[in-house]
């Protein structure tokens, strides 16, 4: 989350009409009654709720058809999609809402750099071939090169490692294990006026394969500051505290 969203958060500064009024009753109604899920699975149109499901697809289907206008958009940013023609150097450009920014981890050797990652998502790509573009302006297709801007910042940034590929020697999706070295803070874009800088404070681990496995999620709570794993009921301190040595987490 941004440094700005998570003092507002901590200065619990509310009045009764505020996005933070109504997630303070809603916790702590929480705390004194069961939680179901049943209502949102119903909203979601989940019938098998045994069956494996990714947790970055439910969290923005939860976010599209549960939650207020309001609590969405803490999570929604938009992507500014630009080309540029190679043969006659016209430019277009299109905006679209995201609510994750997926990471590749195919092609990366050795530990996965979630600062590198977040580069190689914004670096500008060339397209040719069969890949090539179709341009209006020549009204034929051509090379071209792509890139994306972040137009607008979410307070709230989810990044979505992408850790399963489809491997043809087996012909099935397996997945990759490297570790993955994420800082404590990180700034979106890297250089830039338009720059914002982020403070992590969940992550969310699975562990099996594609089609049967278990989540758990790591929070730093804004009460004492430290980290907590949520294990389904159960709920622990972590017992070697993340960035305590160091900017950086493997």
């Amino acid at each position: 989350m941004t440094r700005d969203f998570r003092e507002a958060v901590e200065s619990n500064r509310c009045d009764d009409r505020s996005l933070d009024k109504h997630l303070k009753t809603l916790f702590e109604d929480l705390k004194n009654h069961p939680v179901e899920t049943k209502n949102i699975t119903k909203k979601l149109g989940i019938t098998r709720v045994d069956e494996q499901r990714d947790a970055a697809e439910c969290f923005e289907n939860i976010l599209r058809n549960v939650t207020t206008p309001e609590a969405s958009q803490l999570f929604q940013g938009q992507l500014t999609h630009k080309s540029k023609c190679s043969a006659c150097g016209t430019e277009t450009s299109s905006d679209d809402p995201f609510w994750s920014l997926p990471l590749e981890l195919v092609g990366s050797y050795g530990d996965y750099k979630v600062v590198d990652g977040v580069a190689d998502f914004f670096r500008e790509a060339d397209v040719s071939g069969p890949n090539q573009l179709f341009c209006d302006s020549c009204d034929a297709k051509a090379d071209a090169t792509l890139r994306m801007e972040i137009k607008h910042h979410p307070e709230v940034l989810m990044l979505m490692l992408k850790r399963f590929k489809f491997d043809y020697s087996y012909m099935k999706y397996v997945k990759m294990n490297q570790s993955v070295v994420t800082p404590y803070k990180l700034q979106m874009p890297q250089d830039g006026a338009q720059s914002q800088i982020y403070e992590l404070y969940a992550f969310v681990e699975h562990v099996g394969e594609l089609k049967h496995g278990h989540y758990t999620v790591t929070i730093r709570s804004q009460d004492d500051g430290k980290w907590y794993h949520f294990n389904d009921s159960e709920v622990t301190s972590v017992y070697s505290q993340p960035f305590k040595l160091d900017i950086t987490e493997r």
